[in-house]
């Protein structure tokens, strides 16, 4: 079977950002307006600046031309994936336990739609979000949208 963009790509460029002392958030190749464009968002702990992003570009641009995974002009684009960041895969849950999250439903639950609080826990497909003194479970299939929510020290 054949790869997709994405995974042929997150797969060639892993050891270089990883040996740069950064992880990869997310891979994306999509068309925005007449171009398309793949997007590399990268992250570590001490957080990214524009330098980060350049170091990267730089460092992975050759590694993706080698590998050619995309037929015809694309735009490689670099970033961070920013204060307040969608969790769509279970990596980017397990990494976001203790943040301060808010998860919008598909459909109303206990009368509600969305749940702001501390994601404390994610086993067996569930979410596990404390608002105040009450901890909610939420199946990731009732989840629309997972998203951490910036508060300032």
């Amino acid at each position: 079977m054949k790869k997709s963009v994405k995974e042929t790509v997150r797969e060639a460029i892993l050891p270089t950002v990883t040996e740069l002392g950064y992880r990869i958030w997310d891979v994306t190749y999509s068309k925005v307006g007449a171009d398309y464009h793949l997007e590399i968002t990268i992250d570590n702990d001490a957080g990214i600046n524009i330098n980060d992003c350049e170091k990267v570009h730089r460092a992975i641009d050759p590694i993706i031309d080698e590998c050619d995974p995309i037929e015809g002009f694309y735009y490689l684009d670099v970033s961070s994936p920013g204060a307040e960041r969608d969790l769509r895969t279970d990596e980017h849950i397990l990494y976001c336990i203790g943040w301060r999250v808010e998860a919008k439903l598909f459909s109303q639950k206990d009368g509600r739609k969305s749940f702001v609080g501390t994601l404390v826990s994610y086993e067996d497909s569930k979410v596990f979000i404390k608002e105040g003194d009450e901890t909610v479970a939420l199946g990731r299939d009732e989840i629309s949208k997972l998203t951490t929510v910036y508060t300032e020290a």
